[in-house]
């Protein structure tokens, strides 16, 4: 008999269901033992951010600062303006409509306390390095790698890339729903839980609507600059769009991108350069997504908050989550960091914002992998006549 294997959604969803049905029944002892899960997970998710950001980051800065070509250069800034826009723009869109959709005041420290529960024991686990350090580190070693003439130390790095990748697949991921149980189980216990749901409903359809504009204005900017009809472009990318949304992965839906976008116009050398890297680095719907759930739960909670805070924390966001699309929620999991370190969120507010960013995750990565055939377009238009030289550098996949 074959076995059914559901996904990392399915699970969440599942969790939420069943903490929220649970909480409205369970004597305390229950809800304490999951506290105590639930504080043992955070301090190892403190620990191992830090080692995160360095394993993914450092050797994406690696590979990327080893291209010196033009269009590498072009299509890095493209590709990182393109994920900042995104930012501001759901910035501007909260900051406008979130305050008459927000109940405010629902104090999320009180939750994992739920009605006085705590932990029967915790364990300190201190973290390796502070979040700062890390990115530091990480882009210092990076960029030196990138112009180094032997490859050991760059192998060391992707060996422990590999380690960083195996633990969030082996060990986080799985462990992921039942942190989410404990979370949603604590705050039905507390009664905030429906407070918090009516929260959530209206911002992923605030994020749904946003990214259908968001690639929409992707492909008139684009269309104006090669002069086709955009609504036409876009349309030949669906193919891409739904692949995403069934595999919620930007790497898996490579070949289909890759094969719309040529479709579209795009020289097969400058498709094949341009689709493979912007899937690491082109992160316009997963920043999209990490904003307006972070500006969400701020409000929520009445967190003081300025543009300029949130103008740094979009300009790291973009630059953390590079190479994180190649790991099942690695975009999540590398901003915890700087959502800590710059925006103060503590362990319970991470874990409503990975359960937010996951119920969206097929979302931000189908509005990912789409606007990759914008960049693509835009790239052709301004290098197209290089292309000989491209498609024999770069082969298709």
């Amino acid at each position: 008999m074959k076995k059914i294997k559901l996904g990392l959604l399915p699970q969440i969803l599942i969790a939420i269901a069943l903490g929220i049905a649970a909480g409205t029944v369970s004597p305390e002892l229950p809800v304490r033992v999951f506290v105590t899960f639930n504080a043992l997970f955070s301090q190892f998710l403190n620990f191992i951010i830090p080692l995160i950001i360095v394993g993914l980051v450092t050797p994406a800065i690696a590979d990327i600062g080893k291209g010196a070509g033009k269009m590498l250069v072009a299509t890095v800034l493209l590709a990182y303006g393109a994920t900042l826009f995104s930012g501001f723009l759901s910035f501007g869109v909260g900051e406008t409509f979130f305050p008459d959709l927000i109940t405010r005041n629902i104090p999320l420290s009180e939750i994992s306390e739920a009605k006085g529960v705590t932990p029967f024991f915790t364990v300190a686990i201190p973290e390796p390095l502070n979040v700062m350090t890390a990115l530091v580190m990480a882009f210092t070693v990076g960029l030196g790698l990138a112009h180094l003439d032997t490859n050991y130390l760059k192998n060391a790095c992707n060996d422990f890339k590999e380690i960083i990748v195996k633990t969030i697949q082996a060990v986080i991921l799985p462990l992921l729903p039942i942190y989410i149980f404990g979370i949603f189980f604590n705050m039905t216990h507390s009664g905030q839980v429906f407070h918090v749901l009516a929260v959530f409903v209206k911002i992923i359809g605030i994020i749904f609507l946003l990214h259908i504009f968001l690639l929409i204005f992707q492909y008139c900017i684009a269309g104006m600059f090669v002069g086709k009809n955009p609504f036409r472009l876009l349309a030949r990318m669906m193919p891409a769009y739904f692949t995403a949304l069934g595999t919620q992965s930007s790497a898996a839906t490579i070949p289909v991108t890759l094969k719309q976008t040529i479709q579209n116009g795009v020289n097969e050398g400058i498709a094949g350069f341009v689709i493979p890297l912007c899937a690491t680095i082109h992160l316009s719907g997963s920043t999209m997504k990490i904003v307006a759930c972070a500006l969400a739960l701020m409000m929520m909670q009445d967190i003081p908050y300025d543009f300029q805070m949130f103008a740094g924390f979009i300009f790291m966001l973009g630059v953390t989550m590079v190479a994180a699309p190649g790991v099942p929620g690695g975009a999540i999991m590398a901003s915890l960091g700087i959502l800590s370190s710059m925006l103060g969120f503590d362990e319970n507010a991470q874990a409503l914002m990975i359960a937010l960013y996951i119920a969206m995750d097929s979302f931000g990565t189908a509005c990912n992998v789409t606007g990759d055939g914008a960049l693509a377009l835009l790239i052709d238009k301004w290098f197209g006549n290089s292309k000989t030289n491209t498609s024999s550098t770069f082969p298709q996949n």
